[in-house]
């Protein structure tokens, strides 16, 4: 059997290529013939450049920038040809964020080492934001302050398609698992609705990625694309499923948010154009059967739950994401047999 095996990271855990080699590693021990094809992705998000740089080469650059709590970070970012690739995480993310500071950050982390990547990358004709993981909720209003003129072609690469305000919006879906409390999620759902510069974008799919950051891309004319399709294409992801029987897909959660434009529905939906089922391997499930069999997902396994707990997969990611894979490996092994005796 054929398995192609494409994962996004497992947010602050294992790489996307960390991931890949875990499932790979679990179902080579229960399945130790079947042909593997593994293909890291990322979908805006965390990886989003190293994954863009295996996949195309380039030049691999590091730029000192401010990070969100005003503190220096090192920021990657891909030069490939007259194309710039930037990481909005690398200079934004919540994983630069100590846990016992997001409260207090919730309401101040800034976006201005991002505008700062910009003006890194001003020789690129095309530069693409990549969208996603970000630890701040400012509109993209610390980008804007920091950048200079932008004279590229702007492509904002999101991982998710919300808009900037409502339920779906910055502060509202995303404030929380970054520290905000609701009543700092109310001052920055007004701070948002007040950004005037940005009340022409507000409602488009993507305006409420990394904070509001994808509205401000919008503001300066940035064309709007899906990250998980984006990536899908340059990694020629296509190509690998022509000849697939199977597709294992993960991240870190397989709950809402990944059926908002996240990188599992772009390879589910992938899969499903050629009439492959599409297996998610995640840290946590919290989507039911029938929603992922919306969204072109066959079956969806927990790593906490086969653990046990979501402290035994903790302590050990990758060891414990192996054995779950080996145990699903077990299974479509036993169904490829099954399917094969009764075409027998």
């Amino acid at each position: 059997m054929r398995v192609v095996i494409a994962p996004d990271c497992f947010g602050g855990t294992l790489t996307a290529r960390q991931v890949a080699d875990a499932v790979a590693a679990g179902w080579r021990r229960t399945a130790p013939d079947d042909e593997l094809h593994l293909r890291p992705l990322a979908d805006g998000g965390p990886g989003f450049v190293d994954v863009l740089h295996t996949a195309l080469g380039g030049v691999m650059r590091v730029t000192t920038v401010t990070g969100p709590l005003g503190d220096p970070v090192e920021a990657r970012w891909l030069e490939h040809g007259d194309t710039a690739y930037l990481e909005s995480a690398q200079a934004c993310g919540l994983h630069l964020i100590p846990p016992d500071r997001r409260p207090g950050g919730a309401e101040t982390a800034t976006t201005r080492g991002v505008g700062e990547l910009l003006n890194a990358a001003r020789e690129a004709r095309t530069v693409v934001v990549g969208l996603g993981g970000s630890g701040t909720t400012d509109g993209g209003e610390g980008m804007r302050a920091a950048a200079g003129p932008v004279t590229a072609r702007l492509v904002a690469a999101s991982d998710v398609e919300n808009p900037l305000l409502g339920p779906h919006g910055a502060a509202r879906a995303f404030g929380p698992q970054k520290g905000a409390s609701p009543e700092a999620v109310k001052r920055l759902e007004a701070r948002l609705a007040a950004m005037a510069e940005l009340a022409d974008v507000r409602d488009r799919p993507g305006a409420g990625a990394a904070g509001g950051l994808g509205a401000a891309l919008m503001a300066l004319g940035a064309t709007t694309v899906s990250g998980a399709g984006l990536v899908r294409e340059l990694t020629r992801l296509d190509a690998a499923l022509e000849h697939a029987d199977l597709v294992v897909t993960g991240e870190g959660s397989f709950d809402w948010q990944s059926l908002r434009g996240k990188l599992v529905t772009a390879v589910a939906r992938g899969a499903a154009e050629r009439g492959l089922p599409c297996v998610v391997l995640a840290g946590q499930v919290s989507v039911g059967r029938r929603e992922a069999a919306a969204a072109g997902v066959q079956d969806a396994h927990a790593v906490a739950e086969h653990a046990g707990s979501v402290e035994r997969s903790l302590a050990d990611p990758a060891g414990t994401l192996a054995d779950l894979a080996a145990h699903v490996a077990r299974q479509w092994s036993h169904r490829r047999s099954t399917q094969l005796w009764d075409h027998g």
